[in-house]
């Protein structure tokens, strides 16, 4: 086994990553390091930091990170519209790349030669966080706990942290595993490892549930400039400030909830819950703004690659060369995305009742049904024979 003198660990304060501060101690004989990523997932941070510190690291480095996570990372990602399976908006996918990036950073700045992580062998994150250190540096030594340790179950995971006098807050009872930041929560195991179970009703935290929202639709207007929302109700803002005033308006009347039984990429189907509300608003007003703004060909060459990006986000390659190369694709389609797009939402559900654009390709004079003098309809025959000449049985 190679020594390792000194690792970073990706550590959160879960169930996981506080066994893991101990058991590498105990296992390696190594210092211990904690990187925490301030993704705004509104939590106590520097009790945390205090945590690690007092369960085995012997230092600890909180890294805000939220402004470049909307901007260089959720940002373009809206831009490409993408969706996972039909309905996941890939929250925890795209935090993955940047913790892991960061992560590198404290290597490097503390001059540690291994990284270790608590994603399970079972999961996609894994993946996601190995593929970045690969990526940044291509000789990094890899910890994954999961894939070495002795312990088969959360639930072993809870009786070693007993006895260490590690304090958790995962219980044999309720032993969700959640990951929150600034676009969204997901919620899995314990009782939803049952995909005939309905989610309990108490399982909510960035959203109102659709059901007990406000009684009357409430309707917000999103500006674009070049595919980034810019504005809403007429305020410019940045595009933390912007997400954050979303996710408030869509949490209160209960935009974003999903529930997915999803393929992961090992192979195995799980089910997740999600919430993401201010991102379910991005999503469809995106979608409305590129309606107008799009050529037919270019929409439709954009969207037949949606899939595509979407996967190499979930699988975790957002720093290879082909999803790159993708994005400068998308970008450059992002051009005329520049107007305005109204919503309305009312208890769970998004409705798009309005869209603008200088730009816009909408002409009036050739959709109206009413009386114009533009389009000669008797042009259309001669269109539909030729393109039936292949469907014809002579």
């Amino acid at each position: 086994m190679k020594e390792i003198r000194k690792v970073v660990v990706a550590y959160s304060g879960g169930l996981d990553t506080s066994v893991i501060l101990s058991w590498l101690k105990e296992k390696y004989g190594c210092e211990v390091v904690a990187f925490i990523a301030d993704l705004g997932q509104e939590e106590d941070l520097g009790a945390i930091k205090a945590k690690a510190l007092k369960t085995g690291a012997r230092q600890a480095y909180i890294k805000d990170v939220k402004d470049v996570f909307v901007s260089d990372y959720l940002f373009p990602m809206l831009r490409a519209d993408a969706v996972y399976e039909g309905a996941y908006l890939l929250g925890t996918s795209i935090a993955r790349p940047l913790i892991a990036k960061t992560q590198m950073e404290v290597v490097k700045e503390v001059g540690a030669d291994a990284v270790a992580h608590g994603a399970t062998g079972k999961g996609n994150d894994q993946v996601r966080f190995e593929l970045t250190y690969y990526t940044i540096d291509p000789k990094i030594h890899v910890i994954a706990p999961w894939r070495e340790w002795e312990f088969k179950s959360r639930t072993h995971l809870i009786e070693y942290s007993r006895k260490h006098n590690i304090p958790v807050a995962a219980t044999k009872d309720k032993p969700y595993s959640s990951d929150r930041n600034i676009f969204h929560i997901s919620y899995e195991g314990g009782i939803l490892e049952d995909p005939w179970a309905e989610p309990p009703s108490d399982m909510y935290t960035l959203m109102t549930p659709a059901e007990s929202a406000p009684d009357r639709p409430v309707y917000v207007e999103v500006s674009y400039e070049r595919g980034d929302p810019v504005a809403v109700d007429g305020k410019r803002m940045r595009p933390l400030e912007l997400l954050q005033a979303l996710n408030r308006i869509g949490g209160e009347n209960g935009i974003g909830r999903v529930d997915l039984v999803e393929n992961r990429y090992v192979g195995i189907k799980s089910r997740g819950v999600y919430e993401t509300p201010g991102g379910t608003i991005l999503h469809h007003a995106h979608r409305a703004m590129e309606s107008i703004t799009l050529d037919r060909e270019v929409y439709h060459m954009k969207d037949s690659m949606v899939t595509r990006y979407a996967e190499m986000v979930y699988y975790g390659y957002w720093f290879s060369p082909e999803r790159m190369a993708l994005q400068k694709f998308i970008d450059e389609t992002q051009g005329n995305v520049t107007g305005d797009v109204r919503l309305k939402l009312y208890k769970g559900n998004v409705s798009i009742v309005g869209r603008r654009s200088p730009y816009s390709l909408y002409n009036l004079s050739l959709a109206t049904f009413e009386e114009e003098y533009v389009y000669d309809q008797k042009d259309a025959e001669g269109f539909i024979k030729v393109n039936a000449l292949r469907l014809k049985r002579f």
